[in-house]
């Protein structure tokens, strides 16, 4: 009974389709990035993040793609890609805030407090910053309390990783 009790009390991102009635014809299923070493970026988003790994093959022999996933296995898909057998050197990542042309990541963590330090000291990831509340402004005027934290991968892919303490943007109706 204990057991129960306290499976009931793990932390649990939530996420939900949008209402049948306000479905448009397109998902978006996947964001892939092309990576130097998979096996060195691996340790974040499946050890620390705690991505599933839903794939893992090497195709035409050029190409390795390994797909992660959260909560959901058809949208919100995570690939990371290697070009295998390169000819040229690859340049060394640039661990800066995201420019014009680049991306960012953004991943909600309900137990973000407690996985942080496992995240923090994981092999080839650069913390940005260290988890603090930003209050983000909402609609009419109100805000959304945001526990918000960035780090950069080991390609230099700029991600943040937040846990959202208030009701998230867009859920008014």
């Amino acid at each position: 009974m204990m057991l129960l009790g306290l499976l009931c009390l793990s932390p649990r991102a939530t996420a939900a389709p949008v209402p049948e009635g306000e479905r448009i014809p397109i998902d978006l299923r996947r964001t892939t990035l092309v990576v130097r070493d998979i096996d060195r970026s691996l340790p974040l988003y499946r050890d620390a993040l705690g991505l599933k790994v839903i794939y893992d093959q090497v195709i035409g022999g050029t190409t390795r793609l390994v797909l992660l996933r959260a909560n959901d296995d058809f949208i919100g898909v995570l690939g990371l890609m290697q070009r295998l057998n390169l000819t040229e050197p690859t340049p060394e990542p640039i661990f800066r805030k995201a420019q014009p042309g680049g991306l960012i990541l953004v991943f909600n963590l309900q137990d973000l407090e407690t996985r942080f330090e496992r995240i923090r000291t994981t092999t080839h990831v650069t913390v940005a910053e260290a988890p603090k509340r930003i209050d983000y402004p909402g609609a009419g005027g109100s805000t959304i309390p945001v526990l918000f934290s960035a780090v950069w991968d080991a390609d230099g892919n700029f991600i943040e990783l937040n846990k959202i303490l208030g009701k998230p943007a867009g859920t008014e109706r």
